[in-house]
Parts: structure tokens; sequence; C-alpha cells
């Protein structure tokens, strides 16, 4: 795809950056400038090696509209890279910092499973199903926009910024009845293991989406480890290092380091130092009813 289709198709899925509302990224988009790596970030190829990609931290796109910081793993907004378009369903990964009192406005989104993930601070979320709410560090928040809605969020406090991952993934089935859901995790159950936190089954531990994707997070201190086995055959496995040092398989990875592995069924994970980590299964192949 290139970049205009690119912008053209993502205009309403990826929603707004704005400080107020009604100022959305579609009409930034129309008008950026044709490059690629926003905000002097070159393009950059991935490390490969067979069934591994790897995206350093400092490979990542990143924006800076001041009130925001963001950094994205997969092209999104202004930032198109051709060779990071998503993994499999995977779509957005992006690690953004909102400064204190501000936030995306009133934006529209449809057919997509939405996933935040408070790192630090306080994020406020109202929707046009009429949820308000506040997450925050250790917490985990879902919206599937299926037939579509309306949402802003914004940073709560007004002297401290909120940090938070904003991950999207492509659903197995369109169109479907929005809604919305939160809840709070007990970080020692993810003391030198991986707690499941997002599955496809409402009946199973975490939150749950429209696809059959497993969510882990993980807290590993130095010399702690565990394998991870494939739930679903055929699904590939994104790392994303939240902070720490990290050996993935033969792979060594830093904060805000991710890799992708595909045609496997396990992968061993051990902390070469204090390390928090986020483990995503997805489909590698996006088949939608």
């Amino acid at each position: 795809m290139n970049r205009k289709d690119f912008l053209q198709k993502s205009a309403l899925g990826l929603g707004a950056l704005a400080a107020t509302a009604g100022i959305t990224v579609a009409s930034q988009a129309e008008t950026a400038p044709q490059q690629e790596g926003f905000n002097h970030i070159p393009p950059s190829k991935p490390e490969r090696m067979n069934n591994v990609i790897i995206h350093r931290a400092d490979s990542r796109g990143k924006a800076d509209h001041g009130w925001l910081k963001s950094f994205h793993t997969f092209s999104f907004a202004q930032y198109y890279n051709p060779e990071r378009m998503q993994f499999g369903v995977l779509r957005v990964l992006n690690d953004d910092q909102v400064a204190p009192g501000m936030g995306f406005g009133t934006h529209p989104h449809d057919n997509m499973e939405i996933i935040s993930i408070p790192l630090s601070g306080d994020l406020e979320h109202r929707d046009s199903m009429g949820n308000v709410s506040v997450i925050r560090e250790n917490d985990i928040q879902v919206m599937s926009a299926g037939t579509g809605i309306t949402h802003s969020e914004y940073n709560k406090n007004k002297d401290k910024s909120v940090s938070f991952l904003q991950i999207w993934v492509f659903p197995k089935t369109r169109n479907v009845k929005p809604r919305y859901d939160q809840i709070s995790l007990d970080a020692s159950k993810q003391q030198n293991r991986l707690e499941q936190v997002l599955s496809p089954n409402p009946n199973d531990q975490g939150v749950w989406i429209h696809q059959d994707a497993w969510f882990h997070l993980g807290r590993f201190e130095a010399g702690k480890g565990e394998t991870y086995s494939l739930r679903k055959p055929g699904n590939g496995i994104y790392v994303f290092v939240l902070e720490g040092s990290l050996q993935v398989d033969d792979q060594l990875l830093n904060t805000r380091d991710g890799m992708g592995v595909t045609n496997t069924s396990t992968l061993q994970f051990t902390a070469r130092e204090n390390a928090r980590v986020l483990v995503m299964e997805v489909p590698m192949e996006r088949h939608a009813s």
C-alpha cells in the first residue's frame, strides 16, 4: 500500500490527534508532506531472520506534538513505513505520553479492537456508549468499536503526564455491537511469571476481544524466566519489552524493543536484568466475517 492509499484508508480508523475536540488527524494527514519517517526518524528496515522480525526501540516512528509524544512500532497517522505496516492482525502498537491536562478529543472508530494499557498516571475515558472512567497503572481497558463509536481520552491530572500503550487489533467479526470493559490487575500475579490479561473468551481470565488473541504481562527478576506455549496453531507471537533486558530464545531485547515470531509453538524467556514484558499472541492472517 502506498502512502496516499494508507492515509485515505486510515483517516477514520486512526481517530484523532487532538488537544481539543474537533481537531482530528484526518485534516493533518491530508496536508502532511509525502515522507516516510515522521519527525526526522528515517525509514528503517527491521531485522529479519527466518521466522523472526525485530523492531528496535530507536527504529520506531516518532511524533512530537508538544502535548503528545508518541512512538509507533507500526505505520500510524503521519508515520508511514511500508516495511512496518502490521504483524498479523496486530495493526497498531503506540507508546504514548500525554502532557498534564491534555488529551485526544472526541473522534470516531469502527471495526477495531482497541486495547489501552496504562504505564503511569491517570487516563480519563469518555465514549458515545455513556462510559466515563479513569484507568491507571495495573489496569487494562478494551473497546470493541464494531459498528462505530466516538470517544475521547484525556490526562486527568494537571500536574503530571500519563503514559500508556495504545494497541489495535483487527477483529475476526465485523460490525459487532460496540462494547467497553476495563479491569484492574494484581501485579503480584505477574511476578516471575506471565499473567493472561486478554483472550477471545468472555469467561476466561482478563478482558476479551473479538479475535483469537491472547495477551500476557510479566515482571521478571534477573535470571528468572518462563516458557510461553502457543494457544492456537498458526498464530504468531509479538514480544514487547516494557523495561529491562530480556533474552527471548537466542535474541536479546532491551527496553521498548519488539520482536515478532512465527512458525513456533514455544518461546523461552530469561531476564538478563529485571524486566517487564508484554506478550501478544495473534493470528497472522486476517479473516473477518
